[in-house]
């Protein structure tokens, strides 16, 4: 694991901060995270995921995430860049971990309707 990667730091933003950063933010942190429990996910790829966690983690980024609205889109670039990079390793349960997680904090999604 990343020396730079705090798992604890992680939780404890991901529970504070879940409902201010939103479903798209939280989603991408949890399919990294959980892509990188996965004992088949490459070094080289468990890597790039805890770097960008280790973003994510941080205080002290690019645009403070205290800013309303822009201030989680930074780190929503960084996920984003790491997900580029490792998505063969997020699979379906992979993604099926994070949505139950999220369900747990936003509670179930509900299906987009045709319009």
């Amino acid at each position: 694991m990343s020396k730079s990667f705090d798992e604890t730091g992680f939780w404890n933003k991901v529970g504070r901060f879940a409902k201010a950063a939103g479903h798209e933010v939280i989603e991408k942190a949890l399919w990294l995270y959980f892509a990188a429990q996965r004992p088949e996910t490459p070094k080289w790829a468990k890597a790039t995921i805890y770097g960008a966690l280790a973003y994510f983690v941080l205080p002290f980024d690019a645009i403070p995430d205290l800013i309303p609205v822009a201030g989680y889109t930074d780190d929503l670039a960084a996920l984003a860049a790491a997900i580029v990079s490792v998505a063969s390793y997020i699979d379906d349960s992979v993604k099926r971990q994070a949505e139950e997680r999220m369900s747990a904090w936003f509670g179930p999604l509900l299906p987009e309707t045709e319009s």
